[in-house]
């Protein structure tokens, strides 16, 4: 699945638009690369998503082509979530 759709359907940012900007802007690392709208995510995988000041890190549980609000939680665990100081 691409990286931008399931930044949206798991609900970890609410459109897929801003979605691709986050990720074409280099806010948005799987397994530690950059990472592109295109890249292929898989379960297992580890994203961390820079948002403003905040740096949240998740782990891929599951994917789906779409989900119920009430269930999008359950497609990645959160791992941490910590104050991001650029480098």
């Amino acid at each position: 699945m691409r990286l931008d759709k399931f930044l949206k359907v798991s609900r970890l940012i609410k459109r897929r638009t801003v979605a691709k900007d986050v990720s074409d802007q280099g806010r948005v690392w799987i397994n530690g690369r950059d990472a592109k709208a295109s890249t292929t995510v898989k379960v297992g995988d580890e994203l961390a998503i820079q948002f403003g000041q905040k740096k949240v890190t998740v782990r891929v549980e599951a994917l789906a082509e779409s989900t119920r609000k009430e269930d999008a939680a359950q497609m990645y665990t959160l791992l941490k979530e910590e104050a991001y100081q650029p480098e």
